[in-house]
């Protein structure tokens, strides 16, 4: 029986902390995608899952990466065929939420946010909605600084 290995998962938050350090952003939406709506940070590239067994080579084996998408859900995918494929899972991890989150904790886009608000007005921090008077399931978590994550 083969063994699974499980793909580290950081908040948007975070994945500010890794960016400054130098970590490499790797979108893995299609190009479409893409050119719509865009993260704004330095170093990185985007390789579409669509073509990515095909380019996934082409990233550094010696430097922290950070995967991305629009949700998460293909990110983390692209994250696991990564460390399945050699590379270190300390250096590799899909930032949870996508692009969703990262709109909505108002970090640095490039495009059109309406396409992202739009379709998540009403939604809660986790995707569910959410009530005024409770809490969100992200009120208590903490990235690896101690500050507010989600």
């Amino acid at each position: 029986m083969e063994t699974q290995i499980l793909v580290k998962e950081i908040c948007p938050t975070t994945t500010q902390v890794w960016v400054k350090r130098g970590a490499l952003l790797v979108d893995v939406r299609e190009r479409d995608e893409v050119a719509e709506l865009s993260y704004d940070v330095p170093n990185i590239v985007n390789i579409p899952l669509s073509e990515f067994d095909a380019h996934y080579n082409e990233l550094p084996k010696d430097r922290e990466i950070v995967f991305v998408c629009s949700g998460g859900g293909r990110s983390l995918r692209a994250a696991g065929f990564l460390i399945n494929h050699g590379y270190d899972g300390d250096k590799v991890v899909n930032m949870k939420h996508g692009i969703i989150r990262w709109v909505q904790k108002g970090f640095p886009t490039k495009g059109d946010t309406s396409s992202v608000v739009t379709k998540n007005e009403g939604s809660g921090c986790c995707g569910t909605a959410a009530s005024k008077s409770t809490a969100s399931c992200c009120d208590s978590s903490t990235n690896s600084d101690g500050g507010k994550c989600c």
